[in-house]
């Protein structure tokens, strides 16, 4: 009997991109709870690094980031990895179109901890990531 999709500990790599190791670390810590495996990176160039040499279901990425910010970023992941889905992280400060258009989701950080599951959650039922079979 097939079983829920819900009662699953969800699994997958998550890549965290932020300059603020304090972010990294609590995203890493809350989403490794709920089963993910995480990798993070303080810089864009050590995200892209990571994203070019392992297999990456979700990007978590913060917009507003020293040297490369989270459309110069996005661009090149979109490049690597066209098919991960990208949920940018902003600070409520104004995020330009062309960043958007970049990306599969935007969430506030002050919403972050109620609203990250359920995005990737999202992300994960969408065609661009397959669930696997749960048939017994």
């Amino acid at each position: 009997m097939p079983q829920s999709v819900c009662s699953e500990r969800p699994s997958g790599v998550v890549l965290c991109i932020d300059d603020n190791r304090d972010v990294l670390e609590c995203e890493r810590a809350f989403l490794e709870s709920f089963g993910y495996t995480v990798l993070t990176a303080p810089s864009g160039g050590e995200g892209l690094e990571l994203a070019s040499t392992h297999a990456i279901d979700v990007v978590i990425l913060d917009y507003f980031m020293p040297a490369m910010n989270g459309r110069e970023v996005a661009i090149e992941l979109r490049r690597l990895r066209p098919l991960a889905p990208i949920i940018l992280l902003t600070e409520g400060l104004a995020v330009p179109e062309q960043a958007l258009s970049l990306v599969d989701a935007l969430i506030a950080k002050d919403r972050l901890a109620s609203h990250l599951l359920p995005t990737i959650a999202h992300l994960y039922g969408s065609a661009r990531i397959a669930l696997p079979s749960y048939d017994a």
